[in-house]
C-alpha cells in the first residue's frame, strides 16, 4: 500500500494530466456553493484539492465533512486552475488536484487553536507542543537546526575531528551551576550528577592522544531560566591538542562560516574582528557588546582630574573613571524615559545619571555651570556634539561607570530603533578575560570560566605574586550581534601549575582528590597542550532563524519555570521508587 507518490509541494504545470496520491492533514477546507476546495498541508508545503458535486457527487459529500487537521489521503488527476484563480504566494499555486478518491486516515478532535493564529498564552502552546510544531514556522526552525548540526558534523569530520559520546552519568563537581543529581539505587546514599559540560572528559581525551574530539553534547544546569537558558541544552563541544588560540579561532570561523551557508546560505565574513576583554568593556560597557550601531562609550576621565563638578572630582579622586555616551538625536527624551535610564543606572550599581539635552543651542543640565571652558570645549571634541544631542554621564569605579552606560547604551538603541531592521552578521571575538573574580560574599577567589583554565603565560609571576586581580586568562569568547554563541580557552596541562591554581581557588589538598582525583591523575601521565571551545547549538540556532528564544528552536523545551506542561514533569513518583533508592522526603513521617 502507498499513502502518497510525492509530497505536497512537487506538483508544477509539468504534471498536469498525471494521476497521483498525496498524503497529509486538511490545512484549510472552504465551501464555495457546494464545491469543496481543501488546501492539503504535509512538512514541505500545500496542495489544493477540489470536490466537485458534478464530478463525483459522493466523493464531494464526504468531503464536505472533512475538519481542519483531519489526516487524508487522495487520488486523482493534476488540472490547471481556473484562469484568475492561481496563487503566486504557493509553490504549487498554478495547479489543483481533482480527486477520484478519497480516504480518512484519521479524524482530529476539536483543536486546541488554530495553527494561522497567533497564540500569545505559550503554557498553552507549550502543553501541545506537537501540535503547535505543525506550525511552517516551527517545521523551518527544527529543519535549519539540523542543517547546522549536519553542516557542524561534515565540517570538523573534515577537519579530522572526531565525533566521541562522554557519560551522561557523571560525578557532580563545582563548575558554577547547580547540578542535576542522580540518586544509586545499588550504591544507597551516593548519587550521580548530569554534566554541566563534557570539560572534564574532553580533557581526559586529550590526555589519552584523541588530539581532535567533537560532540554534540546534551549539557544540564538547575538554574533560573530565561529567554536563552533551558535546564538541558545542547552545545557543540571542541578540544584539540598542541594548539593555539589562533588555531581554534580559525577552526571556529570555517565551522561558523560552514553552517551559516548550509542554513541559511549566508556568506559571512573572516577572519572575525577581535576585542579585548578590556577593549570591549571600556568601547561598549560589555563583554559580549552590539556593534550593529555606534554609540561607543568616551572617556573623560583625564579632562576632569580638575573639575569643579563634586561628583566627578570625587569619582576621578578615588580612582574611578568619567565616561560619556552620546546619544545623537535624543535631546527630546522624555521625563519618564529618562527616570527609567536613571533606575537602570542604580540597578547596575550607579549613584544617578547626569544628562545634557543639547536643544536650540544650548547645553540644558543643571551640572553645565560647574564645567569650565576647557571642559566643554573636550565634551564638544571628544563626542562629536551637534544640536539635538544627548549626553549621558557614568562617574564610578571603571567596572560600575562601564557597565551602567553600557546597560543604558542598549535601552537607548531600543527606544530610538537604532539596530538596523535588516540582517546584518557582526562576529567578533573577545580575550584575554580575568583569570579570577573575587567574592565578597564567599570571601574567596573564584575562576571566571572554570578551574582548569590556563593563565596568559605574561601573568604567571602574577600568580605566584598572588595578585590575582590582575591575571588574565588564555580564554575567549565568539560573540554575534550582541549574544555570546561560544566560549573556550587554552587548559591547564601540567599539574604543578593546576594544584597552584586550586590553591589560589581555595580548594583544598581533600577536595582536590575527592573531586579532581582522576585529572590530577591524568596530567602527570603525560597530559599535552590543550585547549578548546564550546559553542550553544540551541542560541546560535535562535539567531539563524531569526528567533527571541531558545524555545523557538527545540522541539521540546520547558516553560519559563522549568516544566514540561505536555508530560507534566518533573511530577511526583511512586513512594515505592523512592524506597529502593532509599530516599525519604522531607516532611515524610512514614
Amino acid at each position: 500500500m502507498m499513502y502518497r507518490t510525492q509530497d505536497c509541494n512537487s506538483l508544477r504545470k509539468s504534471d498536469i494530466g498525471k494521476q497521483v496520491t498525496l498524503a497529509g492533514w486538511v490545512h484549510v477546507s472552504r465551501d464555495h456553493g457546494g464545491v469543496i476546495f481543501i488546501d492539503l498541508r504535509d512538512r514541505e508545503g500545500v496542495t489544493q484539492v477540489v470536490f466537485r458535486p458534478e464530478e463525483n457527487a459522493e466523493l464531494t459529500k464526504d468531503a464536505h465533512s472533512l475538519r481542519s487537521e483531519d489526516v487524508i489521503e487522495v487520488s486523482g488527476k493534476v488540472a490547471a486552475r481556473v484562469p484568475g484563480t492561481e496563487n503566486p504566494k504557493l509553490a504549487t499555486g498554478e495547479i489543483e488536484l481533482i480527486p477520484n478518491r478519497l480516504r480518512i486516515l484519521n479524524r482530529a478532535d476539536d483543536l486546541p487553536f488554530q495553527l494561522d493564529t497567533e497564540i500569545h498564552n505559550e503554557d498553552l502552546r507549550l502543553t501541545y507542543r506537537y501540535f503547535d510544531l505543525r506550525r511552517p514556522r516551527f517545521a523551518r526552525n527544527l529543519r535549519l537546526r539540523h542543517r547546522a548540526a549536519k553542516a557542524t558534523r561534515d565540517y570538523l569530520d573534515a577537519q579530522g575531528y572526531v565525533e566521541v559520546e562522554t557519560p551522561i552519568l557523571s560525578k557532580s563537581t563545582p563548575e558554577g551551576a547547580r547540578d542535576f543529581l542522580v540518586p544509586s539505587r545499588l550504591m544507597p546514599g551516593k548519587f550521580y550528577a548530569l554534566p554541566q559540560a563534557p570539560q572534564q572528559y574532553k580533557q581526559l581525551l586529550m590526555v589519552a592522544g584523541v588530539e581532535k574530539y567533537f560532540q554534540i553534547a546534551k549539557c544540564f544546569r538547575d538554574e533560573d531560566l530565561r529567554a536563552d537558558r533551558q535546564p538541558e541544552f545542547t552545545q557543540i563541544d571542541i578540544e584539540a591538542s598542541f594548539v593555539t588560540p589562533d588555531d581554534i579561532f580559525k577552526l571556529t570561523e570555517g565551522m561558523l562560516a560552514a553552517i551559516f551557508k548550509a542554513a541559511r546560505n549566508i556568506d559571512i565574513k573572516t577572519p572575525f574582528d577581535r576585542l579585548t576583554y578590556r577593549e570591549a568593556i571600556n568601547l561598549y560597557g560589555s563583554d559580549k557588546p552590539d556593534r550593529r550601531f555606534g554609540v561607543q562609550l568616551v572617556d573623560l576621565s583625564d579632562d576632569f582630574r580638575a573639575s569643579g563638578f563634586k561628583v566627578f572630582r570625587s569619582a576621578l579622586d578615588s580612582g574611578g573613571v568619567v565616561k560619556a555616551i552620546n546619544a545623537k538625536g535624543f535631546a527630546g527624551i522624555t521625563t519618564g524615559q529618562i527616570e527609567e535610564l536613571t533606575e537602570t543606572a542604580k540597578v547596575f550599581g550607579g549613584k544617578g545619571l547626569a544628562f545634557i539635552k543639547v536643544e536650540n543651542g544650548e547645553w540644558k543640565s543643571p551640572i553645565v555651570k560647574f564645567f569650565g571652558d576647557s571642559e566643554k570645549k573636550a565634551l564638544q571634541s571628544k563626542l562629536q556634539i551637534e544640536e539635538g544631542d544627548l549626553i549621558l554621564f557614568g562617574a564610578d569605579k571603571w567596572e560600575i561607570a562601564c557597565e551602567v552606560l553600557g546597560r543604558i547604551r542598549l535601552r537607548v538603541a531600543e527606544i530610538r530603533k537604532l539596530i538596523p531592521e535588516s540582517e546584518l552578521w557582526d562576529f567578533l571575538w573577545v580575550a584575554d578575560f580575568p583569570l579570577m573574580q573575587w567574592s565578597a560574599e564567599e570571601n574567596k577567589w573564584n575562576a571566571v570560566h572554570h578551574p582548569f583554565t590556563r593563565p596568559k603565560a605574561d601573568d604567571l609571576h602574577l600568580l605566584e605574586g598572588k595578585k590575582f586581580s590582575e591575571i588574565r586568562a588564555e580564554a575567549y569568547d565568539v560573540v554575534l550581534n550582541g549574544v555570546e554563541i561560544g566560549g573556550g580557552s587554552m587548559r591547564i596541562h601540567e599539574p604543578e601549575l593546576q594544584e597552584k591554581m586550586f590553591e589560589a581557588l581555595g580548594v583544598g589538598a581533600e577536595d582536590r582528590q575527592s573531586l579532581f582525583g582522576h585529572l590530577l591523575r591524568a596530567l602527570r601521565l603525560g597530559a599535552p597542550p590543550h585547549g578548546g571551545i564550546a559553542l550553544g547549538l540551541d542560541r546560535l540556532v535562535m539567531l539563524v532563524c531569526g528567533e527571541e528564544s531558545i524555545r523557538d528552536v527545540m522541539a521540546f523545551p520547558k516553560n519559563n519555570r522549568g516544566i514540561d506542561l505536555m508530560t507534566q514533569s518533573p511530577a511526583e513518583v511512586d513512594p515505592r521508587q523512592l524506597r529502593d533508592l532509599s530516599i525519604k522526603l522531607a516532611g515524610d513521617k512514614k
